[in-house]
């Protein structure tokens, strides 16, 4: 029954990814801490290891969602290259952080984290007017930031990156594939930092290899890289609004329920 939960998981966050570059991280992380406080995993490490499991996720996830995104020519690759330099040491940074807080505070930073993102999306604010693309330093700059925030929230960047692409020129569409891509380098140097601060830590649960939880991160990751395809082709076909509303509300009911616990 765990397992299947997992898959179904998957399947959900899989289709999210590709169709708003989100990575699945938004939903994976409130998910895999509730599954967890259920089966009884300590609290000083379940959300941490709500986290590292999610991005470890996130590397199968994005690699389909990358695929189809590039296939229909998308993904600005020369903006991408220089986001992801900024990104790896940013997520490395980010893990170090998010394992030195405790858990149920993490949980209330999260919360709030997805409650902003759904006002945003309920609300459709957004930056005023474009900007040109920064220059090299500054887009390693944005990707530092964008790739520390997501190591601690657990999540692709997508949240982050598709509004900073957005809002510095690039359509919808390229700023969804580019920030797919940039998914990768956040979600790679994210897990592998998760394990290494995570791999001496007492308490943690059989099957687990540092803050990553084996048994979910294989059961998300089986169906998560099959529909993360089906969500970035409907990206490309199906106007998002309503989807994205409903997106919203769920994050802004988990976000609370974060918060009120």
């Amino acid at each position: 029954m765990e397992f299947l939960f997992y898959l179904l998981l998957g399947a959900g966050a899989g289709v999210l990814a590709g169709l708003f570059g989100v990575g699945g991280g938004l939903i994976i992380v409130p998910a895999l801490v509730f599954s967890f406080t259920a089966h009884g995993f300590p609290v000083e490490v379940l959300t941490q290891m709500a986290i590292g499991t999610s991005l470890a996720t996130i590397v199968f996830t994005s690699v389909n969602s990358i695929l189809e995104h590039h296939r229909r020519g998308a993904v600005r690759w020369p903006v991408f290259l220089w986001m992801a330099l900024g990104i790896i040491v940013g997520s490395a940074l980010g893990a170090v952080t998010a394992s030195g807080i405790k858990g149920p505070v993490l949980q209330k930073i999260i919360g709030s984290f997805a409650v902003l993102i759904s006002l945003q999306m309920l609300l459709d604010l957004k930056p005023k007017g474009h900007h040109a693309l920064p220059g090299r330093l500054g887009l390693g700059a944005a990707g530092g930031f964008i790739g520390w925030a997501s190591a601690i929230f657990g999540i692709g960047g997508g949240s982050l990156t598709v509004p900073f692409l957005s809002w510095r020129g690039l359509t919808m569409q390229q700023a969804v594939a580019t920030s797919s891509a940039c998914g990768l380098p956040i979600a790679v140097a994210g897990a592998i930092s998760f394990i290494a601060v995570g791999w001496h830590k007492p308490l943690l649960p059989e099957w687990s290899v540092g803050f990553v939880y084996l048994p979910a991160l294989v059961g998300i990751a089986v169906t998560s890289m099959f529909f993360a395809r089906i969500g970035a082709r409907l990206a490309h076909r199906l106007p998002a609004k309503v989807l994205k509303r409903l997106f919203a509300l769920l994050m802004f009911c988990i976000g609370m329920s974060f918060l009120l616990k």
